[in-house]
């Protein structure tokens, strides 16, 4: 033990070094934390993809280029995750007050200006908590990959007991040093649909996990499990009057295959759209495919109103 442990320390120390974010990143100041976005679009109804954990505003890659043919589209790296500042707590509250301090600093939620917030798998219940926080400002929600349920998901209870430091400074540093785990894990949650990864691909993965406060933040994360939503309080988006939709991976093995049918009838929206063959990440496997689902929500009565 001894000797495992002074390894660690030594390797600690040899890694110890942190990434630099990538040049030319845009950031505004959203609520408390400072925030990398990105914006695709000039013209159209607005939309605001808010991403899931370990996900940055790069995971929209694919889906916001399509989106800027007929809609502005605005991006941001939640706390804790991306190149936004590391500010925590990390739960859906915080989450809550960046999303809508993002919205004010990009001056939208006003009449003609009210945003469709689509949220990928936990963001799911960040966009779901703003819209129930402010529905007037909010031209509608989308979740996409995710319940926006608080489920209690993370890693096992007694886990935070063994992954102490150094150990689990050297374990993540370890496993993301090489491509294999995040190869894999990539291809597990996007499926054979979704473009391999090269040099590039892996970086724009890594990257945020080595900039400095990545690490503490990580750890933190982890402590609070997946950002979730009480069911009743999910369920309260139903009587709100804004366009709805639910969208899924028909293979995302993330959920129980009942989850798209009971989140619709949970929020009130219609029956959810299915990708076929997708996974847990349609916005990169099938970009189309979400695209067209956000067009079919936009087109809602209730949204062009707004």
């Amino acid at each position: 033990m001894v000797v495992v442990t002074a390894a660690s320390f030594t390797y600690n120390g040899f890694t110890a070094g942190r990434a630099t974010p990538p040049p030319g990143l845009s950031y505004v100041q959203a609520g408390d934390v400072r925030t990398r976005y990105q914006t695709w679009g000039t013209t159209g109804s607005p939309v605001v993809l808010v991403h899931g954990a370990f996900e940055t505003v790069d995971t929209w890659s694919r889906l916001a280029p399509l989106l800027a043919r007929h809609h502005r589209v605005y991006a941001l790296d939640l706390t804790g995750d991306g190149y936004s500042e590391r500010r925590g707590p990390y739960d859906v509250d915080h989450f809550t007050r960046q999303l809508l301090g993002f919205l004010d600093a990009m001056d939208l939620g006003g009449p003609g200006a009210r945003p469709l917030l689509v949220g990928h798998s936990s963001g799911a219940a960040v966009v779901t908590e703003a819209a129930l926080r402010a529905p007037g400002r909010t031209g509608g929600v989308m979740l996409l990959d995710g319940d926006a349920l608080d489920t209690g998901a993370g890693p096992p209870s007694g886990l935070k007991y063994v992954l102490i430091d150094p150990y689990r400074t050297s374990l993540l540093r370890l496993g993301i040093s090489g491509d294999g785990l995040i190869r894999s894990l990539y291809d597990a949650q996007c499926g054979p649909a979704c473009p391999p990864l090269d040099a590039a691909g892996v970086d724009q993965w890594r990257r945020p996990l080595q900039v400095p406060g990545a690490e503490g933040a990580l750890w933190s994360m982890l402590g609070e499990g997946v950002p979730g939503l009480p069911a009743d309080r999910v369920a309260r988006l139903a009587a709100l009057e804004l366009p709805k939709a639910v969208v899924f991976g028909a293979q995302d093995d993330v959920f129980s295959w009942r989850t798209p049918e009971q989140t619709a009838r949970r929020i009130g929206a219609p029956p959810p759209t299915l990708i076929p063959g997708a996974r847990h990440l349609t916005m990169i496997s099938d970009p189309d495919a979400v695209a067209a689902a956000v067009d079919k929500v936009m087109a809602a009565p209730d949204t062009a109103t707004r």
